[in-house]
């Protein structure tokens, strides 16, 4: 994709790449941090080529080209793998956290649940990160979990958040391990069990299994695409602690919107060092 001379300029956008292992995002924001682009896909084998294709819809929607871009940075399970940024990646850890302030600054607990681990954030008062806790070994509470769930139950996860939803009852999972809870629940259809009850059982498990990774702040805010597209996932981890959850307008791009941040401060700060630097040569 070239850049096309008749467009018109936006001025400097910058791009923030979140490339999952299961879904790759991208954002553009401007100046003001604000979202003017973003997109979505499959991550596949390829994750360059997704990352081009996300980028180029990201783009499109910010009405921006190539040309526009200021500076851009790569984070997530294959930000090593993105061609075209080549020079800069960051942790998820610190996207997360930058993207989460970005959007609530104050001090919080950050819970992002992805698709292959789950990540607990704290956040001071000032946007520092205090430390974290990951899930790295085993899948239970994840996106992939979920999807192990929903196949073992023949429906599909677009429809899970309903049918937790018209749940009557609870049907509990004993085990945190994925293997030992599809056993369970093809038991539970096997005795009749209701699959809303089930399904429900599903989503207390997953939000359990956060919760106990580590101790909670006041202010509780959860990112990633499966709390994206699962609300009622929220709505029970705030019943189960007790407040309310927050939640950005779009869940699943806070760690591509705190790539995209860290762009624009590094150029930001990379112009005032060198204004500085112009200052005292003329002094």
């Amino acid at each position: 994709m070239t850049h096309d001379k008749t467009r018109k300029r936006v001025g400097p956008v910058y791009v923030g790449l979140d490339m999952g292992s299961s879904r790759s995002k991208v954002v553009v924001i401007d100046a003001a941090g604000q979202l003017v682009g973003h997109a979505v896909r499959k991550s596949g084998t390829d994750f360059s080529k997704t990352a081009k294709a996300c980028l180029d819809t990201a783009l499109e929607m910010a009405g921006a080209g190539p040309g526009d871009i200021a500076h851009a940075i790569a984070t997530g399970y294959g930000r090593d793998n993105v061609g075209f940024v080549t020079a800069d990646s960051k942790t998820e850890i610190g996207c997360l956290a930058k993207g989460g302030y970005h959007y609530f600054p104050e001090a919080t607990t950050i819970i992002d649940i992805g698709g292959q681990d789950n990540k607990v954030i704290k956040v001071d008062a000032a946007g520092h990160r205090l430390g974290f806790k990951m899930n790295r070994k085993c899948a239970a509470g994840t996106g992939a979990f979920l999807e192990e769930m929903s196949a073992r139950l023949d429906v599909s996860l677009e429809e899970m958040n309903r049918l937790a939803r018209e749940a009557t009852e609870m049907i509990k999972l004993g085990s945190y391990c994925t293997v030992f809870s599809a056993t369970e629940v093809l038991e539970n259809i096997r005795h009749g069990k209701n699959v809303c009850d089930i399904v429900k059982g599903i989503f207390y498990s997953m939000v359990r299994r956060v919760l106990e990774m580590d101790s909670l702040t006041e202010r509780v805010v959860m990112t990633g695409g499966v709390v994206a597209h699962n609300a009622y996932l929220v709505e029970m981890a705030a019943d189960m602690i007790g407040q309310p959850v927050l939640l950005a307008d779009y869940p699943q791009l806070v760690g591509a919107v705190g790539a995209a941040l860290y762009a624009r401060d590094e150029v930001d700060a990379a112009g005032a060092a060198a204004s500085g630097s112009l200052k005292n040569d003329g002094d």
